[in-house]
C-alpha cells in the first residue's frame, strides 16, 4: 500500500505542473460560430472551406490555441508574422488533422514537419471594421510578409442556396469538411454569432467517453460501442466510425471525442451518430 501511495504521490507531482498551467490558461478572444440554417440571404457572405486544422489565434508574440495553450511553433515560423494580431488555423492539407494537432501538442518543435505546415488566416479580430474592409486590409498585409507558411484563406460570394449547396458539394468530394460563411458587413464579436456559420453535410458534435459496450463477432474482445455523455448530460452509443486499430485500442474513458450526426430523434438524441476522432486537449 505504501508503494502504491509513492506512486501516485510522484505521478501527481509530475503532472501538477501541466494540471497548473491548465488553470492559468486565459482563452484568447475568438469569434465563434453558429450552424448554417437555409432561409438566409447568402449574398451577404462570404463563403469559405471550413479547414480541418487547428484554431490558432496570434496575439503578435504567440500562438495560441482555443483554450489559450501556447503553440511550440518554431522560431522562423513565429518570427515571420507580422505584428497584427491574426484569427486563423494551421493546416497541413484535406484530412491531416491528427499530424497537425500532434504537431501542435509537442514541446519541443521539429522544423521538417512545420514546413509542412500552412497558417490559413481569415480575420483580423482587432480591426474595428466590417469583414469585407478587414478581409481586403488581410490580404494586404500577408501579401507584404511574403511568407510561404502564411497564406489568407480564399473567400467568395454565392448568389443562392443552390449555388452554396454545389460548392459544398464540391469540397466535401475533394475530401473537405465543409463550408464557413461570414457575414460581409459585419464586425469581429467575440461570441457565437449568426455573422459566422458553418455548413456541413452532416452536423458534428463533442461527448466524453463514459463507458463501454463490448464486441461481439470479429471483435470479441475488443470495442463494440462508447457510452458517451454530452455537456448536457445526454447519453448514447457510438458504435460506427471506428478503425480496427481504435477498437482495440479505444479512448479512454473521461477522453473527449467527436461525433457526427445527421439531425436528432425524436427524444433530443444525436440521429446516426458515428465516431469521428479523439478531441486532443487544446
Amino acid at each position: 500500500m505504501d508503494n502504491v501511495i509513492a506512486l501516485l504521490m510522484l505521478l501527481l507531482v509530475g503532472f501538477w505542473p501541466q494540471l497548473l498551467m491548465a488553470s492559468e490558461l486565459i482563452p484568447p478572444p475568438l469569434m465563434l460560430a453558429k450552424v448554417y440554417s437555409k432561409g438566409i440571404d447568402v449574398s451577404q457572405y462570404y463563403v469559405s472551406e471550413k479547414l480541418d486544422g487547428v484554431r490558432a489565434y496570434w496575439n503578435g508574440q504567440q500562438l495560441l490555441t482555443r483554450s489559450g495553450r501556447p503553440i511550440n511553433a518554431p522560431a522562423w515560423f513565429l518570427s515571420a508574422l507580422p505584428k497584427n494580431p491574426l484569427d486563423g488555423e494551421l493546416w497541413a492539407g484535406r484530412g491531416q488533422f491528427s499530424f497537425v494537432s500532434g504537431l501542435v501538442r509537442r514541446h519541443h518543435a521539429n522544423d521538417d514537419d512545420w514546413m509542412k505546415v500552412k497558417y490559413m488566416v481569415f480575420d483580423l479580430p482587432q480591426m474595428a471594421a466590417p469583414f469585407t474592409e478587414r478581409l481586403w486590409v488581410l490580404r494586404t498585409l500577408v501579401a507584404q510578409q511574403a511568407n510561404p507558411q502564411l497564406k489568407v484563406l480564399d473567400q467568395s460570394k454565392v448568389s443562392s442556396e443552390q449555388e452554396l449547396e454545389k460548392k459544398l458539394q464540391i469540397i466535401t468530394a475533394a475530401g473537405g469538411e465543409g463550408l464557413m460563411l461570414r457575414r460581409s458587413q459585419s464586425l469581429y464579436q467575440v461570441a457565437r454569432s449568426d455573422d459566422l456559420l458553418k455548413l456541413k453535410l452532416s452536423e458534428d458534435g463533442e461527448a466524453e467517453v463514459v463507458g463501454y459496450v463490448p464486441g461481439e463477432g470479429k471483435y470479441r474482445g475488443a470495442l463494440g460501442a462508447l457510452v458517451v455523455r454530452t455537456a448536457d448530460g445526454r447519453e448514447f452509443r457510438l458504435g460506427t466510425g471506428f478503425s480496427d486499430d481504435e477498437r482495440f485500442s479505444p479512448p479512454p474513458l473521461g477522453a473527449q471525442v467527436t461525433f457526427s450526426y445527421n439531425g436528432l430523434t425524436e427524444h433530443g438524441l444525436p440521429r446516426f451518430a458515428r465516431f469521428v476522432r479523439v478531441r486532443p486537449q487544446e
